[in-house]
């Protein structure tokens, strides 16, 4: 009676619990193992733009513009609703964050 009670009800839920700790454990390592840099500078450039995601510059959207805007592939003035002192302050940021 207590082993068919101990099978029944407790032994499920050592099981699920231990497979969902070995997994816990996988994706812990995987996520340091796999993870992703960001460029905070592309973040700063994406706060420069206006925001619009109108796609005037040739990109699907401002995160792509200012992951143009720091490979060199596109100048500020591409962006078209930008307003001149915003492009001015993004050529500054360029030029100090990568020479360019």
């Amino acid at each position: 009676m207590i082993l068919s009670v101990f099978q029944t009800y407790f032994l499920p839920a050592i099981l699920l619990a231990a497979t969902g700790g070995v997994f816990g454990v996988l994706i812990g390592i995987c996520s340091k193992v796999f993870a992703v840099e960001v460029d905070d500078r592309i973040a700063s450039l994406i706060e420069m733009l206006p925001g619009y995601n109108c796609g005037a510059c040739g990109y699907p959207g401002c995160a792509g513009m200012a992951e143009g805007l720091a490979k060199g592939e596109v100048e500020a003035a591409a962006c078209k609703p930008a307003k001149e002192e915003a492009r001015e302050k993004i050529r500054q940021f360029l030029r100090e964050n990568y020479g360019k």
